[in-house]
């Protein structure tokens, strides 16, 4: 994965100040890693440790393609900052009476 370049003005135009938006940005980012954190350890639950020391190939290399699948997928942070210049995050703060 090359270095991807954020234009800071095209994200600045998308809150009312770039604070913001890294705030707003860093937060879906939190999401999306739990989301996939979640998802991951699901997929690699599914494969039983055997009560053997046993080693199994198979599901070694089953376990090593998740793993590598995960691995391939862009960042949580790169997902974030680009559903916030696409506008797809949608977000609100809290009122004094909250």
């Amino acid at each position: 994965m090359g270095i991807e370049p954020v234009d800071l003005r095209e994200l600045k135009a998308k809150a009312a100040n770039l604070y913001e938006a890294v705030i707003v940005s860093g937060q879906e980012a939190r999401r999306i890693n739990e989301e996939n954190k979640n998802e991951f350890n699901n997929l690699i639950s599914t494969f039983a440790p055997n009560s053997d020391d046993d080693f199994d190939e198979r599901d070694n290399q089953e376990q090593e393609k998740i793993s590598l699948e995960f691995e391939k997928r862009e960042k949580p942070h790169i997902v974030a900052l680009k559903k916030m210049i696409n506008e797809k995050i949608d977000y609100r703060f809290k009122s004094k009476e909250d």
